[in-house]
């Protein structure tokens, strides 16, 4: 049985070799990389929501490099700590599945027995995710309308997606853990630097959200040095700096060939009450 449901009717899902069904009728084709669509109209603002081909290619570029490794090292240790022998896990907004995929392996290779899923809404991006694992289940879908059962999760992570908190409460299990990440106030700062003449830290701050009590707030801090003006542009294009920043601040950025900045990450760990 899948862990996804039918956007239609919310029956159960079985995944066949090309397509996913509920009892129903209804019928979801699996793409030859692996994901399916889950998007019904009433919930697109566009004809091809979230990451275009460029920016999903970008993003695939950059975290193939290792350059948001020890982010990935400390969620696959803080989820390995805080999961059961068979932990069921939705990742809400996950990307080309850099985190999905490697949380994912490092719960296999600790002994334990996961069940994974992921969505996004750019089926650009769905297609490198579904191609990086095929034992995780990925399906375009919304995070406001997340296509899974009430209480079938035991942790839901949200890496830089919108907060849909109300969903997030409703798959979520009794004692179920959320995992949240966002920047923290100095991250990619001497990318700032370059981009704007007066840079401006991140917000930082610790919001209780109801439904939820806090377990902890994690750093992950580190320095990295981008060794080619790809890798530079790649980091540039998945960050929403790509789209508000004057030009002459890009053509500064496309001047360099090295660039030296902090990365600066905060996990907050939340449990359903």
């Amino acid at each position: 049985m899948s862990l996804f449901r039918c956007p239609v009717c919310a029956a159960p899902l079985v995944r066949e070799e090309h397509a996913y069904r509920c009892g129903a009728g209804h019928s979801y084709d699996i793409a030859r990389e692996g994901y399916t669509y889950l998007l019904p109209p009433n919930q697109k603002h566009s004809a091809a929501p979230g990451d275009d081909r460029g920016m999903a290619a970008a993003r695939r570029e950059f975290l193939s490099k290792g350059y948001y490794a020890p982010l990935l090292n400390t969620l696959c240790h803080e989820i390995t700590v805080r999961s059961g022998p068979a932990p069921v896990i939705l990742d809400a907004g996950c990307g080309e599945g850099y985190y999905t995929s490697g949380i994912y392996r490092g719960l296999l290779a600790a002994g334990k027995r996961p069940r994974m899923a992921g969505i996004d809404i750019s089926k650009f991006i769905l297609r490198a995710a579904a191609k990086r694992d095929r034992d995780i289940e990925f399906a375009v879908a919304s995070s406001y309308h997340l296509p899974a059962a009430d209480g079938c999760a035991d942790i839901l992570l949200d890496c830089f997606s919108p907060l849909a908190l109300e969903e997030f409460r409703r798959v979520l299990k009794p004692g179920g853990l959320f995992f949240y990440v966002v920047p923290a106030a100095d991250h990619l700062w001497e990318l700032k630097q370059v981009l704007y003449d007066r840079p401006y830290s991140n917000e930082e701050k610790e919001t209780p959200y109801e439904g939820f009590s806090y377990e902890a707030i994690v750093p992950v801090e580190d320095t990295v040095t981008l060794k080619s003006q790809t890798d530079i542009h790649a980091l540039f294009q998945m960050t929403p700096y790509y789209w508000k920043t004057p030009r002459a601040g890009a053509e500064r950025l496309a001047a360099l060939e090295t660039l030296t900045t902090r990365i600066s990450f905060r996990v907050h760990i939340f449990r359903k009450l």
